[in-house]
């Protein structure tokens, strides 16, 4: 499952987090940006997708249900 999967991305890069509760990823600061540009690439190579820099606002990372409908839209433009 897609949520599983970028679950499981995160908690792979960021062990110390729960991935389920978080809510404010990008906005308290808890992801930073070598987290961010590793979980990108992660999320675009595990998914053969493209993020692009326009994405990569708060809105699309600072959750897990967030990332999930990135890479959803993602999905469907590619």
């Amino acid at each position: 499952m897609l949520r599983d999967e970028i679950k499981e991305i995160l908690e792979d890069l960021r062990p110390d987090l729960d991935a389920e509760t978080e809510k404010d990823l990008i906005d308290a600061g808890t992801l930073d940006s070598l987290d961010i540009i590793s979980l990108v690439s992660e999320l675009n190579d595990s998914f053969d997708i493209h993020i692009s820099v326009e994405d990569l606002v708060p809105d699309n990372l600072n959750t897990l249900d967030a990332m999930v409908q990135l890479v959803e839209r993602h999905q469907q433009d590619d």
